[in-house]
């Protein structure tokens, strides 16, 4: 079974008292401690988004690590990854995350550690990487596409509702045929595939949503089924 979940936003980086998302990631191995990877390769291996990390997953039913790949831990950064459980994909700069990953050689490390079972997840540029393409703002002033792994079909817009340039700029690029359509995600909302399929999606706010985003005659954006994993005040 491939497992990929791809975060709108969210998490223990932008959620810290909200542990909604991350323990439904955990819960998705089918190990009781599973061992969970953090790749901050984005966010030029923050410091401090490593910190926060480890601060929030050692408390968790789990055995956390990260891989920098500026301080690397070993050189078989292979076997180090395909021994984990779940490996958890940082935000920050999507483009640098790809140009850093294809130098190290990552893309087919990941795509065996996919084949073998183990969860791929991943917030923002982490949610990004793993799509055909994306809606980045990498590139300085502005959002563009980006091409990425392919891991996923179509396109992917993370922050849809959490930054107010995101949602006309896909609007605007889908409907010109600038990029594939695809999946956007609110702040707080996670898309969970199996086998390259969506199997569910799930929220850490009650309002936050995922949409499928096409253009058929004209620009459409339908909302899809979430579920959100907390519990509703009436």
């Amino acid at each position: 079974m491939k497992q990929l979940i791809t975060l709108g936003g969210g998490g223990f980086s932008m959620e810290p008292e909200n542990p909604l998302l991350d323990r439904y990631i955990l819960a998705q191995s089918d190990k009781s401690n599973p061992k969970v990877c953090f790749v901050p390769t984005a966010s030029g291996d923050s410091d401090d988004y490593i910190s926060r990390f480890y601060k929030f997953f050692e408390k968790e039913q789990c055995q956390p690590s990260h891989l920098s790949l500026f301080d690397p831990p070993t050189r078989d950064l292979e076997g180090y990854l395909l021994e984990k459980d779940i490996i958890y994909v940082g935000g920050g700069n999507t483009k640098n995350l790809l140009a850093l990953w294809k130098e190290w050689g990552l893309e087919p490390i990941l795509r065996k550690a996919l084949e073998k079972g183990i969860v791929l997840a991943g917030i923002s540029a982490g949610s990004i990487c793993w799509y055909e393409e994306g809606l980045t703002g990498s590139y300085g002033n502005g959002l563009d596409p980006i091409k990425c792994l392919g891991f996923l079909k179509g396109s992917n817009c993370p922050h849809f509702d959490g930054e107010t340039e995101r949602r006309p700029a896909y609007h605007s690029l889908i409907e010109s045929g600038k990029i594939q359509p695809g999946i956007a995600e609110d702040d707080g909302a996670a898309v969970h595939y199996i086998d390259g399929t969506i199997h569910k999606i799930v929220s850490s706010r009650p309002d936050a949503k995922a949409y499928k985003v096409y253009f058929d005659g004209k620009l459409i954006e339908e909302e899809l089924e979430t579920e959100f994993l907390g519990e509703r005040n009436n």
